[in-house]
Formats: structure tokens, C-alpha cells, sequence
């Protein structure tokens, strides 16, 4: 069964994940860049190749969303984190997942203000650019070496799509994880508990130095001495675009164009409001 880690891009998913898979894959609670990928991403063309399915076939694998997630789920039993940027979708055709494979999820969203200038950073384009696709809610991710093409909406409709699942999803905001994280982390197990997992033996030390080195600084220093592989390849200067770039220090209010702030709010008003972001 599958717990889905997940969130529109570049609002703390990494961090999460990194948290996670450190607390359990690890020995010491010390945190490293391999530990992140031993949670796998969701939708990859790896996952459908394997299973003789044309990963360059949206269509195709939009339908074999379930399929592909029995077989995922056959090859290990166990309860398995899969990360997903994919909105939670249901046309009467496709649907994205079932009750039959995935247990729970966990979201994670972030001031949509300032998850623009990040993806945009991400991304290697212009925030006008980025803010056509940011509030369309037919926006999708573009087929590459690794991922499938993947629905992910706007940012608003993302959010409401994994939201609406109820008791089934634990919402968690970006900034709680930063500036709270150990009250934040402590819900994150007390949920994963209710789902079957056993909070009752957490061990606060190891938290407490997993919570310790993923930092950000820390993160963003190791990056430096060795290559994160989900950095993005910038389009015109073939550079690897840092992953880690301002974290907590990316701040709406000092250079954010006034014009798309305030459409981002009046887009968002109501999901906004929702989440404290206004």
C-alpha cells in the first residue's frame, strides 16, 4: 500500500521526503542526498516502461495509473512513500489512484507567492511565464528523460484535490514544517500512526538529529560538494540549476512583481484565506 507525499512543486516536498526517508531508511539519523531517493517519485517513465507500457503516451498512462500502482505495490508488500506532484484527478475515465492501492496521503503546501518565484527559479524560466501555467488548471508537466507527463493543475487546484479526500490526508503547510518542525513532525507520526504505523515507538533522538541535518544551509552546503540529481538543467546556459536556493529566505514581499501578486490572491482568495496566507 502506498503513503503519497504529496504537493505542487517546489513547496517543501524534498524537505519532507528527506525527513522521512532519513527517520526510517537510516542507521544514525544523519542525513545524505541518498537517502531522499530511496522514496521513489510517481508518475517516472521507469514505472511504466517496466511494465511494457509506452511511458511517451500521455494518454496511455494517464489509464494505467492504477495498473501500474497494483504492480508497484506486487513486487513489495510492505507500506511504501511514493512522491507525487500529480493533482488527485477523476474524469469518469482516468482516476489517479484507489482505495485498493494507496493507504493515505500527506500534502504539503506553501504560500503560492512564493512558490512561484521558487519553481520559476527551478525552472530556469520568467515568473511571467511560469505564472500562465502556475493558475491553469489544465497545466501539465512536460514529458523528460525521467517523468512522464503529469497533470498537475494550478496551484489551487492541486491543493483542493488532495484536500477534499478528508480524514484520508494530513495537510501540512511549508512554514509550520520549517519554523515548527518537531510539533509539525510529531502530527506527521500521530497521522502515519492512525494508518498503521507505530508512533508509540518513536525515537526522539533520532528525530532530533534528522531534524538537525536537514537544515536548509545544511542541505544547501552539501550541495555544493555533491550533486542533487532532481536539480533541473537551466535551458540556455546547460548549468545545473541549484535545488536549494533560498528556502525560508524566499520572501514575496521583497520582489515579487506587484502586478502577479495580486492576481495570485484574487485567483486564490478563498484557498488562501483557508490557509492563513491572507
Amino acid at each position: 500500500m502506498i503513503v503519497w507525499l504529496a504537493s505542487y512543486p517546489k513547496s517543501g516536498n524534498t524537505l519532507l521526503r528527506s525527513i522521512l526517508s532519513t527517520y526510517f531508511y537510516s542507521s544514525d539519523g544523519i542525513y545524505d542526498f541518498n537517502y531522499t531517493y530511496m522514496i521513489g517519485q510517481f508518475p517516472t517513465r521507469k514505472q511504466f516502461d517496466k511494465f511494457g507500457l509506452d511511458s511517451t503516451n500521455e494518454q496511455l498512462v494517464f489509464k494505467n495509473f492504477i495498473k501500474v500502482q497494483e504492480m508497484i505495490n506486487s513486487e513489495n508488500k510492505k507500506i511504501k512513500f511514493l512522491k507525487t506532484h500529480t493533482q488527485y484527478f477523476y474524469n469518469g475515465d482516468f482516476k489517479f489512484t484507489n482505495g485498493q492501492n494507496s493507504l493515505c496521503g500527506i500534502y504539503i503546501v506553501r504560500d503560492p507567492r512564493n512558490v512561484i518565484k521558487s519553481y520559476a527559479h527551478h525552472s530556469g524560466i520568467d515568473i511571467q511565464t511560469m505564472y500562465k501555467a502556475f493558475i491553469d488548471k489544465d497545466t501539465c508537466t512536460a514529458l523528460t528523460e525521467k517523468h512522464c507527463k503529469n497533470f498537475i493543475g494550478s496551484w489551487g487546484s492541486n491543493y483542493n484535490s488532495w484536500k477534499n479526500l478528508g480524514k484520508k490526508v494530513l495537510v501540512i503547510k511549508y512554514e509550520d514544517l520549517i519554523f515548527k518542525k518537531k510539533t509539525t513532525l510529531l502530527k506527521v507520526f500521530k497521522f502515519l500512526d492512525d494508518f498503521g504505523f507505530n508512533s508509540s515507538n518513536l525515537d526522539m533522538i533520532k528525530l532530533n538529529k534528522v531534524i538537525k541535518t536537514t537544515e536548509f544551509e545544511k542541505m544547501k552546503e552539501l550541495e555544493k560538494k555533491k550533486t542533487f540529481i532532481e536539480s533541473q538543467i537551466h535551458p540556455e546556459t546547460g548549468k545545473r540549476i541549484p535545488f536549494f536556493n533560498l528556502g525560508s529566505k524566499n520572501d514575496w514581499r521583497k520582489d515579487l512583481d506587484e502586478g502577479i501578486r495580486k492576481n495570485i490572491e484574487d485567483t486564490f482568495e478563498k484557498e488562501m484565506k483557508e490557509l492563513g496566507y491572507l
